[in-house]
């Protein structure tokens, strides 16, 4: 069962994220047209889960404004697609440590919100991105990249911790509509939400950080 599941999860996640960075990659009117896609699919499957009228309306309003966040770090950002994609790529690495370090390790359970995740989870969800990250410092500086390494492992450790208390709100929303995932739409994810629970939350964080 959980053999047949990580293999849906990971052929669903080559399929996003390939969609993905073809979609980032073009800008402009594919980039949007991709955004507001996954904003209607998003909403959608918030204001099925949601049951409480003020939860929905206020759940619409920041997905909104996610996406919209989304969009300006992509496309108004001097560093045009690279600091859209280092963020990206941090959330992606964020959650795919913490399934793996979740289902191999497990150990103890993080927090009744969400049953499956574990303190090693957490962990593996810091670490990936880390050591992503000193990988592409080491062999692959560039100009994009902040002068201080130190200050560029700060802003991964930030953004994965953001992308894994993102993780955490949408899981109680789930775990008080008493439902496993958000919907179907991708095969071992579930919905669309369980997905990109963890970058709602952090693409207006950064966004707010680049112009602050």
């Amino acid at each position: 069962m959980i053999h047949n599941e990580l293999i849906n999860r990971i052929l669903s996640s080559i399929i996003l994220i390939s969609l993905s960075i073809f979609f980032i990659i073009k800008g402009d009117l594919f980039f949007i047209c991709f955004i507001l896609v996954l904003l209607f699919i998003s909403i959608y499957e918030w204001y099925l889960m949601t049951k409480n009228t003020m939860y929905k309306l206020l759940g619409i309003i920041f997905l909104i404004i996610s996406f919209y966040s989304s969009y300006l770090l992509r496309m108004e950002m001097d560093l045009d697609y690279i600091y859209f994609t280092l963020v990206l790529s941090i959330c992606i690495l964020t959650d795919i440590g913490g399934y793996i370090f979740g289902k191999i390790i497990q150990g103890p359970k993080l927090t009744k919100i969400s049953p499956k995740k574990t303190y090693a989870g957490v962990f593996g969800g810091f670490l990936l991105p880390l050591i992503a990250g000193l990988v592409v410092y080491e062999y692959e500086y560039t100009e994009e990249i902040p002068d201080s390494g130190l200050y560029f492992l700060i802003i991964i450790l930030f953004i994965s911790l953001i992308s894994q208390i993102g993780d955490l709100i949408i899981s109680y929303f789930k775990r008080k509509a008493k439902i496993k995932d958000t919907g179907k739409i991708l095969p071992g994810h579930g919905g669309l939400l369980d997905r990109i629970d963890g970058m709602i939350f952090v693409f207006p964080i950064c966004y707010l950080i680049t112009i602050l």
